[in-house]
């Protein structure tokens, strides 16, 4: 999949000034002086006269791994794809380890690993293929391409012997298992995921589960979009609701464990507010 950053470039003048006033400001960062890996700031969109996002701010940091619930058609997959370039926004910023994903693309593009609600990849290929040619894009050695792959493909259950067949035979579990591995075959200091145990077994989605905890816990930023709060109250340590374009509330459930258990009643409550 090709990842189009479509909003309307400016000369390199234009654009350095930019970038220098969207950076992240002292009291956006974290107490311990760090910036968010994830920095959405501001973030308008909308379809036709329907405003799916309204002025959304939203951080995810190095370590930590962030839950984004919310109802069918609130806008959790509208804002991953804003975050990973795949759509354009009307208003705002996002910056993902510094870099402007509008205005320094292509820098953008190299911090992350995106998992796509439904699978992408070239069909016509065989998954090894296609492993290896993300792995050419992002550059990584041989050797590293192979250790990445026997460890990846192990957790998740993809034997090599269906990496040798075309990609256009597996099941669509299979190709969202692929997906996965493919996003980390580069070790990403970023993993965004959109909904991504729909469509997987339930051995596979708690397989899943540890690595989005494992991933986060070897100082990398996770952002996972999904239905599952039962997913985000069990391995996250913050959940973001999306209510009405906005992020309504952020939980901290290190401090706050209680609300592990009371996320679904929080969740529910939120909706039936007005």
């Amino acid at each position: 999949m090709k990842l189009g950053f479509t909003r309307k470039k400016l000369n390199n003048t234009e654009a350095e000034e930019v970038v220098k006033t969207q950076q992240v400001s002292s009291e956006e960062q974290r107490s311990d002086g760090r910036e968010p890996m994830i920095a959405v700031r501001g973030l308008c969109k909308s379809f036709g006269d329907n405003k799916v996002l309204q002025d959304l701010d939203l951080s995810v940091y190095e370590g930590e791994l962030l839950g984004l619930i919310a109802k069918s058609g609130e806008g959790k997959t509208a804002l991953i794809e804003c975050i990973v370039g795949a759509s354009d926004f009307d208003e705002g910023s996002v910056t993902l380890d510094g870099f402007d994903v509008t205005y320094e693309p292509t820098e953008a593009k190299s911090t992350f690993g995106y998992v796509a609600e439904l699978p992408i990849c070239y069909e016509s290929m065989t998954g090894y293929d296609y492993l290896e040619f993300v792995a050419n894009i992002y550059r990584i050695t041989e050797g590293d391409f192979i250790r990445n792959t026997e460890y990846l493909c192990e957790r998740l259950d993809l034997p090599e012997q269906k990496l040798c067949e075309q990609i256009n035979t597996y099941s669509v579990a299979t190709k969202q298992k692929l997906c996965i591995v493919a996003s980390l075959i580069y070790n990403p200091k970023i993993w965004i995921l959109d909904n991504p145990s729909a469509l997987l077994d339930t051995m596979t989605a708690d397989t899943l589960k540890k690595m989005l905890r494992d991933y986060a816990n070897h100082s990398k930023a996770v952002l996972v979009a999904t239905n599952n709060v039962d997913l985000v109250a069990k391995v996250c340590d913050k959940a973001a609701i999306i209510h009405n374009g906005k992020i309504s509330t952020v939980h901290d459930l290190n401090k706050e464990p209680n609300k592990r258990i009371q996320l679904s009643k929080i969740f529910a409550d939120t909706y039936r507010r007005r």
